[in-house]
């Protein structure tokens, strides 16, 4: 599957409504509005700042940018 194509699908998935409230609700549980910062516990700034990468990923699958070039599956998919 090319990146492209990949980044279609993204877009398809979220259209819906359906898709657009998944979307809503990941974008809250990964932080991608608010801090990832715990002073207290590195492990946990670095663990929040993991789940607010993937939320950013999405975001930049859905958005008008071009698709990574990386392929990111198996060439058999």
């Amino acid at each position: 599957m090319s990146p492209e194509d990949l980044k279609t699908n993204y877009k398809m998935v979220f259209s819906s409504n359906e898709g657009q409230i998944v979307l809503d609700d990941l974008q809250k549980r990964c932080h991608l509005f608010t801090p990832v910062f715990s002073g207290e516990n590195t492990h946990e700034t670095a663990f929040k700042d993991g789940q607010r990468n993937v939320a950013l990923f999405i975001s930049n699958m859905l958005s008008d940018n071009p698709a990574p070039t990386q392929e990111t599956t198996n060439e058999s998919d």
